[in-house]
């Protein structure tokens, strides 16, 4: 009954279940919340907020912060009271506009425009431009968004007095997420945050900005080289405008279910590993027109319902069973039918592993030394042998333990050695946007497979240190 009656108030689903929660377990923190949900801790401070806002829960100061709420029947005269606090406002403020024979319509549609036309500015420096991010923090009633980049947070947190806005906002149950780039030198000033604000990496993540509700946005266009630098020469365009809004607030979305969670991310600074998800492709095309043929089912119906004939019935379901049976054979074969190709999934495992390899290596800024260390690296797992030469271009010489064979029931698990070499120098060696590198056939001979030549667009070759 209760909970028909706090739908009924505009309540969703999910703010009755917290109310319900709250009512007999007071002084919850958010993540206990959650759990009792079965919700992630974001969608747990989005109900909060807004009951914030109605003026049903309450938080304390604490740290962590511990959330109350009124009691059911005090939640609903509490919503009545409110709800006829706004009729009456509606009542009046439409009383007074009827009653005003000056009252314009007209001018009135024109106020409107002007109010929602998009405004556009460009604030320079970093201090102003924090400056500008402490007033979103301030103003912001539901969300604010931080694209830190790679060292975005030193610069917040050399700006004490916007870093405390932000965790204040966060206090009162704005939902704050970071998106940032993390690097081993800035993971400890991550702990200035409130541990409300949710964190995520990105690799791809290049550049700030910051996003309030969904009426403003800043983004940066212009930033100092050096990143402990003043920011005398930082400039960003602040656009104030919902549709902008809306549509960045889209782009970041797909960033943020792509970001790794922090805590994950930090493992590679704290256990010198890569620990993120690996998501992998396991091939392409139609699996409905794959499994289809390989039932030796072609998709065809007859045009016309036939009379049932009991023998062409159990015939044709034999048939089926058949084919079936073959794919359970357990043939890697069977599975390139299906359109899922091993090859490919074990050659990103190897990126992966390569990834780790130069991630590993990091810390060797010679790049002959960092090629050295990956050899040696290699032949002691025995997966073959390694050279480079610079002969007629620069180039990695790979030599297979266990070359390719021909047979399709293999396990191919030279595509994973070989994307060991393409992760790692790729890892290692494309960090630069004028760098390419390409996979070109070798002789053929177990000791030269193929190689990857590295070049660069604007010279020759890719001017390795020494």
């Amino acid at each position: 009954m209760w909970e028909e009656l706090l739908l009924e108030a505009g309540l969703t689903e999910r703010e009755v279940r917290s109310l319900m929660i709250l009512g007999s377990s007071p002084k919850m923190k958010a993540s206990e919340l959650a759990k009792e949900l079965d919700s992630t801790r974001l969608d747990a401070y989005n109900s909060l907020s807004r009951l914030q806002e109605m003026g049903i829960v309450t938080v304390t100061a604490d740290r962590p912060m511990l959330f109350s709420s009124l009691n059911l029947q005090q939640a609903i005269n509490h919503i009545i009271d409110m709800k006829k606090k706004q009729l009456d406002n509606l009542v009046e403020g439409f009383s007074e506009i009827t009653d005003n024979s000056t009252f314009d319509i007209t001018k009135n549609k024109e106020l409107e425009s002007k109010i929602d036309a998009p405004s556009f500015g460009v604030l320079k420096e970093r201090v102003h431009i924090y400056r500008r991010l402490k007033l979103m923090a301030d103003e912001s009633e539901e969300r604010l968004v931080l694209l830190l980049g790679q060292y975005g947070i030193l610069h917040l947190c050399r700006n004490p007095e916007t870093l405390e806005a932000i965790n204040i906002a966060a206090l009162r149950g704005v939902v704050i997420q970071v998106i940032t780039h993390l690097d081993s030198r800035t993971v400890r000033f991550f702990d200035n945050l409130h541990e409300s604000i949710e964190i995520r990496h990105s690799d791809e993540l290049d550049t700030l900005g910051f996003v309030a509700d969904t009426s403003e946005v800043i983004q940066y266009l212009n930033l100092e080289d050096n990143p402990v630098g003043r920011g005398k020469v930082d400039a960003a365009l602040i656009i104030e405008s919902k549709s902008f809004t809306e549509s960045h607030l889209n782009l970041i979305e797909a960033i943020w279910e792509n970001a790794v969670l922090f805590e994950t991310a930090v493992a590679r600074y704290t256990e010198n590993q890569i620990s993120d998800p690996l998501k992998l492709t396991i091939g392409e095309g139609s699996f409905l027109k794959n499994i289809s043929e390989a039932l030796d089912f072609d998709g065809e119906f007859p045009e016309e319902d036939t009379p049932f004939d009991p023998k062409a019935f159990f015939a044709a379901g034999k048939e089926v069973n058949v084919a079936r049976k073959k794919l359970t054979a357990g043939k890697l074969s069977n599975l390139k039918v299906l359109g899922i190709d091993i090859g490919l999934m074990l050659r990103q495992i190897g990126n992966r592993v390569g990834q780790e390899i130069a991630f590993s290596l990091r810390g060797i800024e010679n790049d002959i030394e960092f090629l050295d260390e990956m050899m040696d690296w290699w032949e002691y797992a025995g997966l073959g042998v390694l050279e480079y030469d610079v002969d007629p271009a620069f180039h990695v010489k790979v030599g297979l333990s266990h070359p390719p064979i021909e047979d399709p029931d293999a396990l191919p698990m030279w595509e994973m050695d070989d994307g060991i070499i393409e992760g790692a120098l790729r890892t290692r060696f494309s960090k630069d946007s004028d760098v390419v590198i390409q996979r070109v056939e070798g002789s053929g001979e177990v000791g030269d497979l193929w190689n990857y030549i590295i070049q660069k667009l604007k010279t020759s070759t890719v001017e390795l240190s020494e």
